[in-house]
């Protein structure tokens, strides 16, 4: 299947009817002759069960009420995911869009007191998503527990586990059967934390990013096919997608529905931007406020389906405006593709045959001497190293997203790694910083000889460039930091689970 009928998908909330169980009377109640008495018994327990769905659906509905005006001012505070669709298509194909139009209907939250409730009386059940991020410097397992009610469909996330491990799966080109094994290590967190008579009926995917799309296609195609190997014979459900290299534009839109589902800020008017830094790529998705706007980005537009209106979304993947593809541009700047022993002028003179391995190639880094340092005071050439950043980025930086300004900026991954790292927010709090922040903490870091942190100078400085001259926020721009909201980690794969969760019909209806 391909990513574009993967966008086709539908996220639909068909309703199933409860489970009403029945009881009997006495028999000696009543004439005495046993009859009369479980007539009776009858018509009270029915009655009785009338009377118990009638109050459970009056909460019920009192609650959606008070839940549908609350949301609209206070971020959530509950684990409870609505059955949003985040079935999307591209803005500019109109036959598309007139062939689907009106699906993807939603319903609103659900609240964790009747879900457990409704657990209880027996009218819901239990299901698992495994999600596997094969990310360029890391993979990562996210597997969520989740209640489905029987009366309405909807979902209810309760659990989450979350794993790592590095290197990244395409730091195995050529160890396919190796980067498999490390892929079986986290399907073994999985296994434990999901019950083995769930398995049959768990969803597993991987989803490869930018570090399997730098990789030359044949290497990529070996590293997957290991992977399905493993996935074959793992006892869960594997759809023959499960294992593929993920669009970019996927990864965009289920980030962007992460992010402002857990800011409970889909339903408003005015969604925050979502802004993903990896290692090879970054990723912007927002939603432009004037219907002006989106003929502006054209082919980049893609129609999201919430609860309760259709929202057009800007996303777009950055490929080689990742962190670390970043890097590698800058420090072999003037050197040829066989050399790996280099100097870069974005690295404290201090720093000597620094080992760095990108793309399975390790490279000897090393800092570059220049006017403005000395042996007392060691320091890197900020100027310098900034308008070299600049001439790597903005080439790079097509479309650019020139209304991003005007959205609330959540940014995730390493925009708030970097942010921890230097000391930029509260290393537990996280919190919120400016993009004029960033660049007055890399000129700091960059006068400071740093043997800790060699390239964090670098880094500072391109995401200052990135965020500032090439998506052109101001200097004093809000950009607020997560990795976690309510408990959960901000990743596309709570996105992408929901998505299978809800769209395919095995899993809908089993």
């Amino acid at each position: 299947m391909t990513n574009t009928d993967v966008r086709k998908r539908k996220l639909a909330s068909d309703d199933k009817s409860s489970q009403q169980n029945r009881r009997k009377g006495s028999p000696s109640a009543g004439n005495g002759n046993g009859r009369g008495g479980v007539t009776s018994g009858l018509k009270v327990s029915f009655l009785c069960l009338v009377v118990s769905v009638v109050l459970l659906l009056s909460v019920f509905g009192v609650y959606q009420l008070f839940y549908a005006k609350s949301a609209q001012s206070n971020l959530t505070k509950s684990s409870v995911l609505p059955t949003v669709s985040i079935n999307y298509r591209s803005y500019n194909n109109k036959q598309q869009q007139k062939s689907q139009s009106g699906s993807g209907l939603a319903s609103d939250n659900a609240s964790p007191y009747l879900a457990r409730l409704a657990s209880k009386l027996g009218y819901s059940k239990v299901q698992y998503a495994a999600i596997i991020d094969a990310g360029s410097t890391g993979s990562r397992v996210l597997a969520y527990k989740f209640n489905r009610s029987f009366i309405d469909n909807k979902l209810v996330l309760y659990e989450e586990l979350f794993k790592e491990r590095k290197p990244g799966l395409s730091s195995f080109a050529d160890k396919p059967h190796e980067g498999a094994h490390s892929i079986k290590l986290l399907l073994d967190e999985a296994r434990a934390f999901i019950p083995k008579e769930h398995w049959s009926s768990t969803p597993l995917v991987l989803k490869a990013t930018a570090g399997l799309r730098l990789l030359p296609q044949s290497k990529a195609e070996n590293l997957l096919n290991a992977v399905r190997d493993l996935f074959a014979k793992s006892e869960f459900s594997v759809d023959i997608d499960a294992v593929e290299i993920m669009d970019g534009t996927d990864e965009g839109i289920f980030s962007w529905f992460t992010v402002n589902f857990l800011l409970g800020r889909l339903s408003k008017t005015n969604q925050a931007a979502a802004l993903d830094l990896g290692g090879g790529s970054t990723q912007v998705t927002f939603s432009p406020t004037d219907p002006e706007q989106v003929p502006v980005y054209d082919k980049y537009m893609h129609e999201v389906i919430t609860s309760n209106k259709k929202i057009n979304v800007f996303t777009h993947s950055y490929l080689g405006l990742g962190l670390m593809a970043a890097r590698h541009a800058v420090f072999t700047k003037g050197y040829s593709a066989e050399e790996t022993f280099v100097e870069s002028i974005c690295v404290n003179p201090i720093i000597a045959n620094r080992t760095w391995i990108y793309g399975n190639v390790k490279y000897q880094v090393s800092g570059k001497e220049n006017s403005k340092s000395s042996a007392e005071q060691p320091v890197v050439d900020f100027e310098a190293c900034l308008e070299l950043v600049k001439s790597k980025v903005m080439p790079l930086v097509k479309p650019k997203p020139f209304t991003l300004k005007q959205h609330a900026v959540a940014a995730f991954s390493y925009y708030f790694e970097r942010a921890i790292e230097s000391g930029l927010v509260d290393p537990t709090a996280g919190g919120e910083t400016t993009v004029e922040a960033y660049r007055k903490k890399a000129q700091e870091i960059c006068a400071i000889p740093n043997d800790e942190q060699p390239f964090m100078c670098f880094d500072l400085t391109f995401i200052s460039v990135l965020l500032r001259e090439g998506f052109g926020l101001n200097d004093g721009k809000k950009i607020k930091l997560y990795k976690k909201i309510d408990g959960h980690e901000i990743s596309w794969a709570l996105g992408c689970a929901y998505n299978v969760l809800t769209s395919d019909e095995k899993f809908n209806n089993s």
